[in-house]
């Protein structure tokens, strides 16, 4: 019997669980006296690391714990994997040049056809690859430069809750409020929001095919109505399932309508896939299931076997910007090259696509179980290996979807309650109310029984502490 179809028992409850408890050690301390304010992770998570294996990392302490969060979806892989590091290794016995700015070598023309060897015929047949510096926002960057340039518009069209870099640039096109505020007016212009489909919360609220319905209606009527308002749009850039804005995946009907609409209006569609990408959502890129093929694939994250490096990949009506269009010195990284292009065949050979989509069944499941004890559970969605549970409130007042409200204060309880018992997980999505699984696409069943477990309790903990 499949994991999608039979009941997962859960592990019973530890009566004598270890709790850790995490004073400030002299690391700690030093990085919060000297780095900058701007510093997040070490807020919620405050570990000092020195050692990682799998899905599993160790403190100073000697302390071990569970990565559910796996360098915002950086590690497919996991934490120092057999074949990442025979890659890295390679490169450093055979003297291959460690950086050659835009020089090709064999190592990255490996790299770009292991890249286009994932990708679906249809794009990888007219497919043009821009290397940037080494972070997905820098590759939100040039795509932009890209399109605007391809179409001669400026206007770029963005959807609330989406999330693409921090980047002045990039950060124009962010749905979240609390990082834009501090700095007024942004450098970039010309970005339109638009409501994504978030089934849960849905900006018209309707929810369900008639809220895709509506959704793609407005879109539809905006690019075509002469009294809109909005000048047609270079592009559209959308995240196939946003991930920091919550985990919500767009529906796959609402995917296809949207790329119906902008090939009609002559607009490029623009996916980001930094963070969905390489097998994380079950399929090698999370477009895929809705059979789609995008204008326009930002990559970055998982594509570097867990070293720095970010691209852009796109249809080759789009390559008419000129040389020196857009640049970066530190787009020339061999060793994350030959890391990527080792992961990539890591993932087609093990069908690591296929296991997410297990594992993310087996993970969904047992949530759906807590959910029966614990109405707290709002919302479970994702797909694969990327999930999120938005936490609520089951007594406060329900929205026009009867709905109940985001609870607040529940999921920083709950993320540090799993911390103690040894599972690191991040929060997002409105008021930081939704719990993410990240984990690395190699966790087993019995990985994800456990997680499970440790966030069963964690949740009885926190709600308990209300």
């Amino acid at each position: 019997m499949s994991v999608a179809t039979s009941r997962i028992e859960t592990t019973p409850a530890h009566p004598a669980e270890t709790l850790y408890q995490f004073d400030e050690t002299p690391l700690l301390a030093r990085q919060r006296q000297q780095e900058s304010n701007a510093r997040s992770y070490p807020r919620r998570i405050p570990l000092a690391l020195k050692r990682a294996k799998g899905i599993y990392v160790e403190d100073v302490e000697g302390r071990s714990f569970i990565d559910c969060l796996a360098g915002a979806g950086t590690l497919a892989l996991g934490h120092n994997h057999p074949v990442v590091i025979e890659a890295i290794q390679q490169v450093l016995a055979d003297e291959l040049p460690l950086h050659t700015l835009d020089l090709t070598t064999p190592v990255k023309d490996q790299f770009v056809q292991d890249l286009f060897g994932l990708l679906p015929p249809e794009l990888a047949q007219e497919a043009k690859i821009q290397f940037c510096g080494p972070t997905g926002t820098d590759a939100v960057e040039a795509a932009l430069k890209l399109v605007r340039t391809a179409t001669g518009r400026g206007t770029v069209l963005s959807f609330q809750g989406g999330y693409h870099g921090m980047s002045q640039g990039a950060l124009s096109l962010m749905g979240s409020l609390g990082p834009k505020k501090p700095l007024g007016a942004l450098l970039g212009n010309g970005v339109q929001f638009l409501p994504y489909p978030y089934d849960y919360r849905c900006p018209f609220g309707l929810g369900g095919a008639e809220g895709v319905r509506v959704n793609l209606h407005y879109l539809e009527n905006l690019l075509n109505d002469p009294e809109a308002g909005v000048l047609l749009p270079a592009a559209v850039i959308v995240e196939v399932v946003q991930g920091e804005g919550g985990v919500i995946p767009a529906d796959l009907d609402w995917l296809r309508g949207l790329r119906r609409i902008t090939r009609q209006a002559g607009v490029a569609l623009i996916v980001d896939e930094i963070q969905s990408g390489f097998g994380r959502t079950g399929k090698m890129f999370a477009f895929e299931h809705a059979g789609i093929i995008p204008d326009v694939v930002v990559l970055s994250k998982a594509i570097g076997g867990s070293l720095p490096l970010a691209v852009v990949v796109y249809r080759d009506w789009l390559d008419t910007w000129l040389p020196g269009a857009h640049a970066g010195t530190f787009r020339g990284n061999q060793m994350a090259m030959a890391a990527g292009s080792a992961v990539m065949r890591y993932l087609k050979e093990h069908d690591l696509p296929a296991h997410a989509t297990a594992m993310g069944e087996r993970l969904g499941e047992h949530l759906r179980i807590l959910q029966r004890d614990y109405p707290h559970l709002g919302d479970i969605r994702g797909r694969g290996l990327m999930l999120g549970v938005e936490l609520v409130d089951p007594h406060g007042a329900p929205d026009s979807q009867g709905h109940p409200p985001v609870h607040r204060q529940l999921a920083p309880l709950v993320q540090r309650e799993c911390l103690k018992r040894g599972l690191i997980l991040e929060l997002g999505g409105r008021h930081g109310s939704v719990v993410r699984f990240l984990p690395p696409l190699v966790i087993t069943a019995a990985e994800v029984d456990r997680v499970a477990d440790i966030f069963g309790r964690a949740l009885a903990a926190a709600v308990a502490g209300l």
